[in-house]
């Protein structure tokens, strides 16, 4: 919160007023009102982040993109992930492992470069790795899992996320600082993604869920 001066105010104070049959004015209750910064989330409580914390943890740049966010982009309890400009077309799929970047393997993989910024043809039966617009700096507490977007499925394209150092696809690790990419690969029909096309989801977590 901001004062008028542009200072930052750390709480306020919201008194409701209750007016009598004669005009005359009496305080009924105060509440008082603070700043809820990502650090002031529960993050400790187990499960999926809704919008709200999503749109905090972007203020505070733990979510971070190459270009301004579109105003559809955070849904209800994800955010959308868009291609950015550059795609390459890998011999086969691959995760980085411990201690490696995507960035390292691509140079190992790849056989051509793609320019995404006017869309490119992404072979049926091919794969490709594609970088992300959007990265993260997640704070201690909050990890993520991504999915593919119910699109995908219509027009059979298999996509899972890859991001620096991991095991798993489509699992970001807690704490993960780094860029993300995707995995393409058209099973039925070529296709012609560009750049800001959406055909992923992520979900961000925070805790863990109880054992049962």
């Amino acid at each position: 919160m901001k004062g008028a001066e542009g200072g930052q105010v750390k709480a306020a104070i919201v008194v409701r007023l209750w007016t009598d049959a004669d005009g005359a004015a009496s305080v009924c209750g105060m509440t008082l009102l603070t700043p809820s910064p990502i650090g002031a989330l529960d993050l400790g409580a187990p499960g999926i982040l809704p919008s709200q914390a999503i749109d905090a943890l972007i203020r505070q740049g733990a979510v971070m993109s190459q270009t301004p966010f579109d105003h559809d982009q955070v849904q209800p309890a994800s955010l959308d992930l868009r291609l950015g400009e550059r795609a390459w077309r890998v011999r086969a799929s691959f995760l980085p492992g411990l201690g490696r970047r995507v960035a390292e393997r691509l140079k190992d993989v790849a056989m051509h470069q793609l320019d995404l910024t006017t869309g490119a043809v992404f072979e049926k039966g091919c794969v490709y790795i594609a970088e992300l617009q959007e990265r993260l700096k997640l704070p201690a507490g909050v990890a993520a899992r991504a999915n593919p977007k119910s699109s995908t499925g219509r027009v059979d394209v298999f996509v899972r996320l890859l991001t620096d150092h991991s095991r798993a696809f489509d699992d970001v690790a807690e704490g993960y600082d780094g860029p993300m990419y995707v995995e393409i690969a058209p099973q039925t029909f070529s296709e012609l993604p560009r750049a800001a096309t959406r055909l992923n989801q992520q979900r961000l977590k925070s805790g863990e869920p109880p054992r049962q």
